[in-house]
């Protein structure tokens, strides 16, 4: 029995250690559309941690929030700067300008 409990103490030191470690690379890229992959990853790592932390519907929840919503909004809305125009509206003619 003490040897499962020092597995998964040992696997929670591991999750943490990665946890840290790519949470300290997304601080760090300075690049958003780089950082939202960096901040996909760090979701999946999230879930790791809270499966072995034995919290499977945190994890469930961190990988559609945090692993997939989160970053494809980032993504889209970079994107969408980067583009450097706008989008006309419905109604919307482009020549107008639209701030009335």
């Amino acid at each position: 029995m003490n040897s499962v409990a020092t597995l998964t103490e040992v696997l929670v030191v591991l999750a943490l250690l990665l946890v840290a470690v790519v949470a300290t690379i997304a601080v760090l890229t300075r690049d958003p559309a780089r950082q939202a992959v960096v901040l996909a990853v760090l979701g999946l790592t999230l879930a790791l941690l809270f499966t072995v932390l034995q919290a499977p519907d945190v994890a469930l929840s961190q990988l559609g929030v945090g692993t997939a919503v989160t970053p494809l909004l980032i993504m889209l809305t970079v994107r969408r700067v980067r583009r450097g125009r706008r989008e006309p509206d419905e109604g919307e003619h482009a020549g107008d300008g639209g701030d009335r």
